[in-house]
C-alpha cells in the first residue's frame, strides 16, 4: 500500500460546498491515500453516460470518434479513468489475463484519444525541435481542449514570495464510476524578499470541467499561521476532491509583514494550475 504525507484538513472541498474532515483527520496526521481492494470479481463497465436535453442517457464508447467538444473529451476523460481503475482492480484480484486485456486496451485508447494523441505529438514535435509543427498541434489542442494545455503546476511570484504548486491525481482515493475524483497538491511558498512575512488567509478559485467555479476562504493554511523568513520556505500539502476528471485552481494568499507594526496586508498570487486524471507528464515541479 502507497501513501502520501499530507498536512490537511482545511483544503478540501465538494460539490457546492466545504467539507470538514472528522476529527480523525487531525491538522497534523498523516492522511494514507490508498485502499485496499476486497473483493476479486469486480468489473467497472467502460464507458460513460450523456444526458441529452430531456434528462435521457446516451452511451459513449471509449472510441475517439468524430466529436472533438468539451463534453466529448469529458466522456473519454471518465472512460479512461474508469479503464485505468478496472486494470488496477483486475492486478490486485490475480486475474491477470484481465488486467492484460486492458491495458492493451488503455495503449489502444491513448493513441486513439485526440487529446492524449495530441499532447504526445506536441511533446514529440518540441523535443525534435520540429516548431512549426509543434504550433500546429498545440493550436488543435485549444480548438477541442483548451483547458488540457493548462500544466498540473504553476509557478508565481509577487513582491518577492515564490508560490509553487504541484497537483497529483490520486486513483486510490478516486472512484469514477461514482463521478468522484480525487487529487492531492503540494504547495511551497519561498521568502526571497528581506522582510519576514506572515501568512494569514488563503482564497481558491476551484473549476471543474464542466465550468462550474467555487470560491473557498480560510484562515492560514493547514491550521497554521506560518511566519516565513527572508530565505527561508514553508511547504505543505492538501487536497481537492472533484466531481469531474479535470478542472483547475487558483487564488491567493493573504500575507502581511511583520517586522514593522501596522504594515498593511497584501495579496501574494497563485497561479492557476490543471486538476487533471491525465497529468502533464512534467515531473515534479519543485
Amino acid at each position: 500500500m502507497q501513501s502520501l504525507n499530507l498536512k490537511l484538513s482545511t483544503d478540501f472541498i465538494t460539490g457546492t460546498r466545504s467539507f470538514v474532515p472528522g476529527p480523525s483527520f487531525g491538522e497534523e496526521r498523516r492522511q494514507c491515500l490508498s485502499f485496499r481492494v476486497s473483493y476479486r470479481n469486480c468489473r467497472i463497465v467502460a464507458c460513460s453516460v450523456e444526458r441529452d436535453g430531456n434528462g435521457e442517457g446516451t452511451s459513449s464508447s471509449s472510441g475517439s470518434g468524430s466529436d472533438h467538444s468539451p463534453g466529448s473529451f469529458l466522456s473519454r476523460s471518465q472512460t479512461y479513468a474508469m479503464l485505468k481503475q478496472q486494470m488496477k482492480v483486475a492486478a490486485q484480484s490475480e486475474d491477470y489475463e484481465e488486467a492484460a486485456r486492458i491495458r492493451d486496451s488503455l495503449k489502444s485508447f491513448e493513441e486513439e484519444e485526440p487529446v492524449l494523441r495530441l499532447h504526445r505529438l506536441l511533446k514529440e514535435a518540441i523535443a525534435d525541435e520540429q516548431f512549426e509543427d509543434a504550433a500546429r498541434y498545440r493550436d488543435e489542442l485549444k480548438e477541442i481542449a483548451p483547458h488540457s494545455l493548462l500544466n498540473c503546476s504553476s509557478d508565481a511570484t509577487t513582491l518577492g514570495i515564490r508560490v509553487q504548486v504541484r497537483s497529483l491525481y490520486i486513483e486510490g482515493r478516486s472512484q469514477p464510476s461514482k463521478g468522484q475524483y480525487f487529487f492531492a497538491y503540494r504547495i511551497r511558498i519561498t521568502n526571497n524578499s528581506d522582510r519576514p512575512v506572515q501568512l494569514l488567509r488563503r482564497h481558491w478559485i476551484i473549476t471543474d470541467a464542466k465550468g462550474k467555479t467555487e470560491n473557498v476562504w480560510g484562515v492560514g493554511v493547514i491550521g497554521e499561521q506560518p511566519v516565513i523568513l527572508p530565505r527561508t520556505a514553508f511547504e505543505y500539502s492538501s487536497a481537492c476532491p472533484l466531481c469531474t476528471p479535470n478542472g483547475r485552481m487558483e487564488g491567493d494568499f493573504e500575507m502581511k509583514h511583520i517586522d514593522k507594526a501596522g504594515s498593511p496586508t497584501f495579496n501574494v498570487a497563485i497561479a492557476p494550475f490543471s486538476l487533471s486524471i491525465l497529468g502533464d507528464g512534467s515531473g515534479d515541479a519543485f
